[in-house]
Parts: structure tokens; C-alpha cells; sequence
């Protein structure tokens, strides 16, 4: 299974992965249902800074930090430039803030998370579910794939633009057919190695 999974001594790989994983979907949670507000705008941007920290804190490094960044930094661009555009400046910067914060939670996930303990906690999570026809294993599969799959698109945006602009393709909707392109590639290639597992 692909995993951006990395090895490391730091606080946020002892951390268990329930711990984790519940810290990521409260947050989902809490930002969904922030208003747009002037107080908004400042609890995004501190949301924003503290995720940047725990990668520092973390000890992935300023790289980590930095790469992460850079790979959102055309979604932040099209996102928020269509966003003002539609809803005006302060909603485009929290609705826009949210979503950068989620996909920095979401990559500390992945990359300080072995794919088998996220997995493990999510069967655990589902497993009073049997009962009523779900299988927990399946599932727990799909979620874990779904989190791991959220950088890796982040990275095909980067690399896209990056190719674009070696073309001298300016910025606009004609990267969404490459990037299509680019995710179903990965998600078959994901899918024929689950089926050499005996996974399909």
C-alpha cells in the first residue's frame, strides 16, 4: 500500500494513532462550523501557524514544512482567487484557510502514522458495526486510502502547474484534465496492487 509514512522519533510518531486521528477529525468538525467573521480570519491564520509548528515540533523539519506548503500553493491561488471572485475576500481567506489547515493535519497524519495502526484504529472504530452487514477491515481500507490519497493529490497539483509552466501554459482550468489524469493513474496503480494482494 502507498503511504507517505516516515519513520521518526518525535512526539507526533509516539503519539497514538486513535489520538491522532480523532485530533484531525475534531478539527474538521470545529472548522466546519466557524463563521465567517473578523475573529475567524484570525483563528485561521493562528490554526495555520500552529499546524506549521507541529511539523517544527514534530521534528519532520523545516523541509517537510516547506514542501508541504509549496504543494498547496497553487490550490491556495485557484481556490482563493475563485472564492473572492464569488463570496468576496473574507470568506475566501477562512473557507480557503480551512482547507489548509485540514490537508497540513492530514499530511502530519500520514507522514508520522504507520498505515497499519491508522487502519487498525478505524476496523476498532467500525468493528460494533458488524452486525449490521458492514465489514470494519473493508472500510477501515478505504478511509485509510482516502487520508493517504489527500497529499498525493496535493502533490500531482504541484506537479502539474510545474509541468504547465515549463510549457508556458498559463494558470487556469486546463490543469483539471492532466490532474484527472494524473489521480486515476495513481488510483489504478493503487488498485492493481491491492489486487495482487488478494484485496480487490
Amino acid at each position: 500500500m502507498i503511504s507517505l509514512y516516515r519513520p521518526g522519533s518525535g512526539f507526533l510518531h509516539r503519539a497514538p494513532a486513535g489520538v491522532k486521528l480523532a485530533f484531525l477529525a475534531l478539527s474538521a468538525l470545529a472548522l466546519s462550523f466557524l463563521p465567517v467573521t473578523p475573529g475567524a480570519l484570525i483563528v485561521v491564520c493562528c490554526a495555520a501557524g500552529a499546524v506549521s509548528m507541529l511539523f517544527l515540533l514534530g521534528r519532520l523539519g523545516v523541509r517537510a514544512l516547506g514542501e508541504a506548503w509549496w504543494r498547496l500553493r497553487w490550490l491556495v491561488l485557484i481556490l482563493g482567487a475563485a472564492l473572492v471572485v464569488f463570496v468576496g475576500v473574507p470568506a475566501a481567506i477562512v473557507n480557503t484557510g480551512r482547507l489548509v489547515v485540514l490537508l497540513l493535519l492530514a499530511e502530519l497524519l500520514t507522514r508520522t502514522t504507520a498505515t497499519g495502526a491508522l487502519m487498525a484504529v478505524i476496523a476498532q472504530l467500525l468493528r460494533p458495526l458488524r452486525p449490521l452487514g458492514i465489514d470494519p477491515e473493508a472500510v477501515a481500507l478505504v478511509l485509510s486510502l482516502t487520508l493517504t490519497m489527500v497529499p498525493v493529490v496535493g502533490g500531482f497539483v504541484y506537479a502539474v502547474r510545474e509541468a504547465q509552466e515549463a510549457r508556458g501554459v498559463r494558470l487556469g482550468p486546463r490543469m483539471a484534465v492532466p490532474l484527472l489524469v494524473r489521480t486515476l493513474r495513481h488510483a489504478d496503480a493503487v488498485g492493481e496492487a491491492l489486487a495482487a494482494r488478494g484485496l480487490d
